[in-house]
């Protein structure tokens, strides 16, 4: 793992079970019904927010009264690095997604590992055209819970305390990194991306525990040139400038239940 991509996970992939369940998707029910849906297929949640999240704080208290571009840590605030100031992404297929949500979005891990379906895509906008950036995925618990399927009533309840969570691991898109006007010429699709429930897995693929809801997220970080220190050194400068170098986003409707076979009829 690059030194970039291990300083991003670090600040912004610590967030577990209900510290994050405050900031994404706050009083949202397995079955996602009784969750209002979104405006449009725009949703960000910047570092600032994810720095506050990794932190035990809400979302809405972290951006309340906060200057725009500006980070506020343990450590005092920081500024969002500039190539990342009008950063967002947009959620595409965000209709069949809305449909899934709907019904309780569920999610088949394997053992090999299994693709996501829908696919996560989004579409990148406003990055600086000649920046060198990467892209990447991680995911979060939404609670900490178990969960387990009432087939009598045709939803899913609370089954117990949540399992271990797994050490935290990224997906870094395979074709990072690359300058923004070439993320912006196309869909980002995150097709090579696996889920599985082996704990022993050693493809690097993101491991799940079955029958727990998770949130994925989308980071875009910005590649700090390398100097006679390299991108160690580079990451180093960074942070002793306070500058966050990404700008994470959430699509609550991308939220779902792990399971290794379909629970839920409608949704198979």
């Amino acid at each position: 793992m690059c030194c970039v991509c291990a300083a991003c996970l670090q600040s912004a992939g610590k967030a577990r079970e209900a510290d994050y369940a405050s900031s994404a998707s706050a009083g949202a029910s397995p079955g996602g019904g009784d969750q209002p849906e979104a405006n449009n297929n725009t949703t960000t949640t910047t570092s600032a927010t994810a720095t506050a999240t990794a932190r035990g704080e809400g979302a809405k208290g972290a951006a309340k009264g906060q200057p725009k571009g500006e980070v506020v840590g343990e450590e005092g605030p920081a500024q969002l690095h500039p190539a990342l100031l009008g950063a967002s992404a947009a959620l595409e297929m965000k209709p069949l997604w809305d449909e899934f949500h709907q019904l309780g979005t569920e999610m088949i891990v394997t053992k090999a590992g299994r693709r996501m379906f829908p696919t996560f895509q989004v579409r990148v906008l406003v990055l600086e055209p000649l920046q060198q950036y990467i892209l990447m995925m991680d995911f979060v618990p939404v609670d900490d819970k178990r969960y387990r399927y009432a087939f009598h009533n045709s939803s899913w309840i609370v089954a117990g305390k949540a399992d271990p969570v797994s050490p935290p691991r990224i997906h870094v898109h395979p074709d990072s990194p690359a300058e923004g006007a070439q993320w912006m010429k196309q869909v980002v699709s995150f097709d090579k991306l696996k889920l599985t429930n082996n704990q022993l897995d050693h493809n690097g693929h993101i491991i799940l525990n079955s029958m727990h809801r998770y949130q994925p997220r989308f980071h875009v970080v910005v590649m700090q040139p390398q100097g006679k220190g390299g991108a160690g050194a580079a990451a180093a400068a960074a942070a002793a400038a306070r500058i966050e170098d990404f700008k994470t986003f959430i699509f609550p409707e991308t939220s779902f239940t792990a399971v290794t076979a379909y629970q839920n009829q409608r949704v198979s």
